[in-house]
């Protein structure tokens, strides 16, 4: 079963986390983890949000 949508609205604040099942790594090596910070912050960029780590 789906999770219930998000309710987004401007100015609102959302924590995300990242973590592997049954908390296992989730990426692969230090290169892996680069792309992934990469591809946010592109993210980020494109949609005007702001992330604080």
């Amino acid at each position: 079963m789906a999770r219930p949508l998000r309710i987004e609205f401007a100015g609102a604040l959302y924590h995300l986390t990242s973590r592997g099942n049954a908390r296992r790594a989730v990426y692969l090596d230090d290169e892996d983890r680069r792309n992934f910070l990469e591809l946010l912050a592109r993210c980020c960029e494109r949609h005007n949000w702001y992330w604080h780590a």
